[in-house]
């Protein structure tokens, strides 16, 4: 009898930690929730943050606050949120950068799938091919000999490797069979910045970040680069039916990290679905090209299997192209 004694006492102590964590859970939360979003404000990735969080303070009851991390393509921000305590009071909102990384970075502070809880997606973005105003090519069947004529004198901004940006810039490139001078920035808000201000000649951004830009005239925008046309910019051609094999999209996807109660992460994959959910939401999300996920892919399981399935699809083009890992 004294032998299962210990026994006893570990099935006791290892039930009352249970249940401790369930009415934790249940509680949750009970502060603000910081979300990590690991490029600098005013870019694309941060406008999706910051309408969901707001979406999702209204149901939590909590504020959810942003936090910018921008720096080295993502990898420090989600870094950061790799590292913090898995009470679900820090979260990371990254986009397809989370299943480039593991390709592009030879030593990450992180890894995408061990080191993080999957809640769900939340968006993908299409791509706009842009250029300063002033920009010499008027549509993509001039800008595509144009570049391939003066390939490095022509000037390329983006957020740096890994970025969505940066992303794009890769596969055009590979699709013209030419090489532009590429400037890297803390994040797509200043590259929007130095080409509104004439300093870079193009961007390949995320609609979320170009829609107003374009239709207020101040830059000049060649194609987006998804199969259909986008919504909000009816007269932009696709970059497919200008003759140019490129189809990319980003996608966003809410991470916890690993460890983090799976009663929490249910109620924010909860949360999350009633913010994609949100006619406003859904309308500032229509305004900006893109559109909320449906619930079925706003869930723990839909993010995982898309995070698995694009760093192999990733790793192939990177191989193909022969990018190697900084």
């Amino acid at each position: 009898m004294t032998s299962l004694l210990p026994r006893v006492l570990l099935g006791a102590v290892a039930a009352s930690a249970l249940l401790a964590g369930t009415a934790f859970a249940q509680d949750y939360p009970t502060q603000p929730i910081t979300v990590i979003v690991p490029f600098s404000a005013g870019g694309p990735t941060d406008t999706v943050a910051r309408l969901v969080a707001q979406a999702m303070s209204a149901d939590l009851g909590q504020q959810v606050l942003i936090q910018n991390v921008g720096g080295a393509g993502g990898t420090l921000g989600a870094g950061q949120a790799a590292a913090a305590a898995n009470d679900g009071y820090t979260l990371l909102l990254h986009h397809i950068g989370m299943s480039t990384a593991p390709s592009l970075y030879a030593d990450l502070p992180f890894d995408s799938i061990d080191d993080f809880e999957p809640i769900g997606l939340i968006t993908t973005v299409p791509m706009t091919i842009v250029a300063r105003a002033d920009f010499e090519p008027e549509t993509l069947e001039e800008l595509i000999p144009y570049i391939q004529e003066n390939g490095e004198a022509v000037i390329y901004g983006n957020a740096g490797i890994g970025a969505a940006s940066q992303l794009c810039g890769l596969l055009l490139q590979e699709a013209l069979g030419a090489k532009m001078t590429e400037v890297p920035y803390q994040g797509t808000g200043p590259a929007m910045t130095d080409l509104l201000g004439g300093q870079i000649d193009m961007m390949c951004d995320q609609t979320t970040n170009t829609t107003n830009q374009i239709l207020a005239g101040e830059i000049k925008a060649y194609a987006v680069t998804t199969p259909e046309r986008v919504e909000s910019l009816p007269d932009i051609p696709t970059a497919i039916e200008s003759g140019l094999d490129l189809d990319v999209g980003i996608w966003h996807g809410l991470y916890a990290p690993a460890g983090t109660d799976q009663a929490i992460i249910d109620r924010l994959s909860e949360s999350l679905q009633l913010a994609l959910a949100d006619e406003t939401v859904a309308s500032r999300f229509a305004e900006l090209g893109t559109a909320p996920a449906p619930a079925e892919d706003a869930t723990p399981a839909a993010l995982a299997e898309t995070l698995a399935s694009q760093i192999e699809l990733w790793r192939g083009v990177f191989e193909s192209a022969g990018v190697a890992a900084q």
